[in-house]
């Protein structure tokens, strides 16, 4: 579904605050790592889904600590919109940055060969007497 670019402004503007507030506001160690990739606002704003990532060994730690700020995120958030309501906040693993590792990673190890890296041919006669 295609989005206005009304809700894209909601969209990145939900983003920024709530990054703001994981930087400044929330002190919980397990989410300094934590980089949110998005946003997305219902078209009623009452339901947010943010999406973030953090290193792979932190997922759980991560989702935990989400779960426990929750209300205070969405309280802080409430006071910084001018929203008629405060969203119910969703925090979702952004897998997209983790698949998008794994392909670069794939396509780096299949990298083809260039010709200055290719073993020479014994049998093929040399430069000189070509």
């Amino acid at each position: 579904m295609k989005q206005s670019a009304a809700n894209r402004k909601v969209n990145e503007h939900a983003r920024e605050v709530i990054a703001h507030i994981l930087l400044f506001e929330i002190s919980d160690p397990r989410l300094q790592l934590v980089t949110v990739t998005g946003c997305e606002v219902s078209y009623d704003r009452s339901y947010c889904n943010v999406f973030y990532t953090t290193e792979p060994e932190r997922y759980e730690e991560a989702a935990a600590a989400f779960k426990k700020a929750a209300g205070a995120i969405r309280s802080l958030m409430a006071k910084e919109l001018s929203w008629r309501v405060a969203p119910e906040l969703r925090f979702l693993l952004d897998e997209s940055v983790d698949n998008a590792e794994r392909i670069a990673e794939a396509l780096q190890k299949g990298k083809p060969v260039h010709e200055a890296d290719e073993p020479e041919d014994e049998d093929a006669p040399a430069e000189d007497e070509r």
